[in-house]
């Protein structure tokens, strides 16, 4: 990203969590601690995915494992910098590294929003037109579906990072957050701000608003079809799955929408910060243990891969 407008700024310093050396401490530990086991548990759905026959020819299991390569992209953009920050109390980051995890925080994020519309349409289509779905979401579909997300994840935000990367920044340096976000480093910037602000809340606003959009009206089909008394018998179990899924839908893009969307949601640091890490954080480690909790296909291929096991260990002994 070369800057068209020269600058003072050369770095920032991340303020992060105001507390004390004691507290920073445990902060540290529980990040550490929250990073290697949201590493651990999105590899060992992606592990899953690709060693069980089954599951790895399922479209739902297909994205789902591309969705936990991108929680593991995701939660890598902004935990090993916090913990960095909480272990050395200067928070120094360049200019360019801040803006390149503003545009990488974005890009996955913008993905994520993607790839809970695709699961919602596999949903729809699995539910509503159960005949019509092996065809529609075959295997090329599946890998289209998850071109395209990562595709328009990356584009997004792409013109208004780089518009925002050339305003002139020649006053305070000192960002009131744990990472590199749109409103504080706005708010840094030097006037005029020309149409980079109002280009970012545009791309902000199409991005989440139509992804919920799609969401809400997919599962919206999803369940008035459920309720239909051909469904009797399979209902429960179907509204047990995609319940988890809401879950998911609902953590990620209400803490989201409070954080960009709702009128005056980010004038409050502590607030911001405590949002920002619930959404960033969090739901990449809750995400995989929704899922797949009480998920009878991935009981199944769990007993499968340790009945292999049991065989080929078996015949390593007779050898």
């Amino acid at each position: 990203m070369e800057l068209a407008n020269e600058t003072s700024v050369q770095e920032f310093i991340l303020i992060g969590f105001r507390v004390g050396q004691q507290e920073r401490f445990f902060l540290l530990i529980f990040f550490a601690i929250l990073y290697v086991l949201t590493l651990a548990e999105n590899f060992t759905i992606i592990t899953l995915v690709h060693l069980d026959a089954h599951l790895g020819r399922l479209p739902m299991y297909i994205l789902l494992s591309h969705f936990s390569w991108l929680e593991m992209c995701y939660v890598s953009t902004i935990v090993p910098r916090v913990i960095f920050d909480l272990s050395s109390p200067q928070g120094i980051i360049s200019f360019r590294d801040c803006f390149l995890q503003f545009y990488l925080l974005f890009s996955f994020g913008t993905t994520e929003d993607c790839f809970l519309s695709a699961m919602a349409l596999d949903r729809y289509l699995a539910i509503c037109h159960p005949l019509r779905y092996p065809q529609i979401m075959s295997t090329n579909s599946c890998c289209v579906l998850v071109a395209a997300c990562w595709v328009v994840g990356f584009m997004a935000f792409a013109v208004p990072v780089t518009m925002m990367s050339q305003l002139s920044f020649c006053g305070p340096n000192i960002i009131d957050h744990f990472l590199c976000d749109a409103g504080p480093i706005l708010s840094l910037a030097c006037l005029p701000l020309g149409i980079a602000p109002l280009l970012c809340q545009i791309s902000l606003n199409i991005v989440l608003l139509g992804n919920i959009f799609f969401v809400v009206l997919s599962y919206g089909f999803v369940i008035v079809t459920l309720m239909k008394p051909s469904f009797q018998g399979s209902r429960r179990r179907a509204f047990s799955t995609i319940s988890f899924h809401l879950v998911v839908v609902t953590l990620f893009f209400g803490s989201v929408s409070a954080m960009y969307i709702i009128p005056d949601g980010e004038n409050q640091s502590e607030v911001t910060k405590a949002v920002t890490l619930f959404y960033t954080s969090i739901t990449p480690f809750l995400n995989p243990m929704i899922y797949c909790l009480r998920n009878d296909q991935v009981k199944e291929a769990v007993g499968r891969l340790r009945r292999r096991k049991v065989r080929f260990q078996g015949r390593k002994m007779t050898i």
